[in-house]
């Protein structure tokens, strides 16, 4: 048992770490224990046998749903829970479901509900994936592992019905934008410069298609003020797995730092990076077809919401040039 992540981009990177089980351990069976908004996304992991939903809000306790749900696994006779999060509740189910061994990293004070305490030196697993894959390992790590890339499954059926769908052209490439990112604005890339590239783009003979979720929704409408024709925001109007096909279409991505970010890199597609207020060096794109614009301001990385100096000169720097460097001159 795997007691996933509750983010979007964490669970993609969590890929790694079932993809390094697999390969070291063939015959294990991988269950992993996830929100309900994540099952049709780990249905595209191959490396999974059974996604099970955990009916419990993100940031709520919920004991007696923890302990029945707990309860209800021992018959599976699971020999090891791998807990990701660093949280006590995220250790419960396992522990209620009496599993033999159960590992995670220490935080909360765990003791007993985690029996098989990793240390985790921050010096030597840098980067959020090495941490996740560093606890299916079975012994304590002394350098960064391995990391072998997401990859998600794409649906060649759907992606047909999306293109009908949303009218898209045959003719033209698509070039997806992911202009939101959960965490806030420090991590957003000025809508006018997504604006402007793509105008640039549409003139170039792309399609551009805005991705996200329905808090997206006028993101996207601010970038259609400018050019409407040849531009489709699609913001709120496709499923998670939607966004997977319709990025898994495009010649290019263009994303700040965010959950679909590491959607676009799982695709294999081109995926342009945009880094302001964090950093590669702890959430890199995982894909060789990835390329980084990050100005590495004397402020940055500062992992903050909003800018704490007000100018957010860490993505304002970056200019519609350089990214339209990276896609017309490859």
């Amino acid at each position: 048992m795997v007691v996933g992540p509750a983010w979007v981009g964490d669970m993609v990177m969590a890929q790694s770490l079932f993809i390094s089980l697999k390969s070291t351990r063939p015959d294990v069976d991988i269950d992993v224990l996830a929100p309900s908004w994540s099952l049709p996304m780990l249905a595209r992991m191959p490396e999974i046998n059974q996604a099970i939903e955990v009916p419990v809000g993100h940031g709520q306790f919920g004991l007696f749903t923890r302990l029945k749900m707990g309860l209800s696994l021992r018959s599976r006779h699971y020999t090891q829970a791998i807990v990701l999060s660093r949280s006590y509740k995220s250790a419960l189910i396992p522990f209620f479901a009496s599993i033999p061994k159960r590992t995670g990293y220490r935080g909360e004070m765990r003791y007993g509900v985690i029996n098989d305490i990793r240390p985790l030196d921050k010096s030597i697993l840098i980067q959020t994936v090495q941490r996740y894959v560093a606890l299916g390992l079975r012994y304590d790590v002394v350098s960064a592992p391995h990391i072998a890339y997401p990859k998600l499954d794409v649906d060649k059926k759907n992606q047909q019905e999306l293109v009908q769908k949303f009218k898209l052209s045959p003719d033209k490439p698509i070039i997806c934008f992911i202009p939101g990112a959960e965490y806030g604005p420090a991590k957003q890339w000025p809508i006018k410069k997504f604006a402007d590239l793509a105008t640039v783009l549409v003139d170039k003979g792309f399609q551009v298609c805005i991705v996200g979720s329905a808090k997206e929704a006028a993101l996207g409408e601010k970038v259609m003020m400018q050019r409407e024709n040849g531009i489709k925001n699609l913001c709120g109007k496709t499923r998670l797995v939607d966004a997977v096909d319709l990025v898994a279409m495009s010649e290019w991505v263009v994303t700040n730092d965010s959950g679909l970010m590491h959607v676009a890199c799982a695709t294999g597609r081109n995926v342009i990076a945009l880094y302001g207020s964090s950093t590669p060096a702890y959430t890199p794109p995982l894909s060789k077809n990835a390329k980084l614009l990050y100005h590495a301001l004397e402020c940055s990385p500062c992992f903050e919401r909003t800018c704490p100096l007000g100018h957010t000169q860490c993505l304002e720097g970056i200019l519609v040039d350089e990214v339209l460097q990276c896609i017309t001159h490859p």
